[in-house]
């Protein structure tokens, strides 16, 4: 049976695929929010899973290695586009992408816990707000800023003045029923990714999705990404899962 992996629809991620085709793994592309579950399913034998959903794996699924996708200081395309500066939001509105569970937890966190604010409620996109949390490529796209929105915040510099730490958006999980073989392939397969993805951006033909970003602007995004785990990760994923429970119910 070929090896099937999910992957989310974002340049953040495409470091940790590069190679894999080449190995004849299958990829599929998921939008965050529904990968722990198609994993869980059977659908897929592994995938990078958004951080929160991996507090709880039952056991059919595990981590995979120290694989993550962590910002060392700015994130650049995860930010906060507000009509008003952060300090005011409590009573606004505040639009948020649902399939990014993790990035509107962060900013859940650091509107309530960092800075004392109780926005009135978060939305879709499509409803009127005062404030947009935009991610993923979208994020990229507009990272010098959003037209009517005056105030801009990278929630990865925000997390880093809080606590001097990185901060981890998601790991690799795979189903704990994956034969041994399959998933040193898939480990061999992201370490060989992530070293030949940068020199390849540039030989090859650039990144798969297009987007309206010069290739070294590209690079340079990556450059400030984390796909491995170290002890500042661990330290600020059981620090974020702390102040997610301190929120309390959703």
């Amino acid at each position: 049976m070929p090896i099937i992996v999910g992957r989310t629809p974002y340049i953040s991620s495409e470091p940790m695929y590069f190679d894999m085709p080449k190995r004849g793994i299958e990829v599929q592309e998921l939008p965050p929010n529904e990968m722990a579950a198609a994993i869980a399913a059977g659908r897929l034998q592994g995938g990078l899973v958004p951080l929160v959903d991996t507090f709880d794996l039952d056991s059919s699924m595990q981590t995979l290695s120290g694989f993550c996708l962590a910002t060392v200081a700015a994130a650049v395309s995860v930010k906060l586009h507000s009509k008003v500066p952060i300090e005011e939001l409590s009573g606004k509105t505040i639009a948020v992408p649902w399939e990014s569970p993790t990035a509107v937890k962060l900013l859940q966190v650091l509107l309530s816990i960092k800075h004392g604010s109780k926005p009135a409620a978060y939305v879709s996109d499509s409803d009127e707000h005062d404030a947009r949390l935009l991610v993923g490529n979208l994020g990229l796209r507009h990272r010098r800023g959003l037209r009517g929105y005056a105030h801009v915040y990278d929630l990865g510099e925000e997390w880093l003045r809080w606590t001097n730490l990185p901060f981890v958006f998601a790991r690799w999980v795979i189903r704990t029923d994956v034969p041994r073989q399959d998933a040193l392939i898939i480990e061999d397969s992201l370490y060989t990714s992530l070293q030949d993805w940068a020199d390849g951006l540039y030989r090859v033909k650039g990144p798969s999705v297009p987007l309206p970003v010069h290739p070294q602007e590209i690079h340079q995004y990556t450059q400030g990404l984390r796909y491995y785990i170290g002890v500042p990760e661990e330290r600020s994923i059981a620090q974020f899962e702390q102040h997610v429970g301190e929120l309390g119910p959703a």
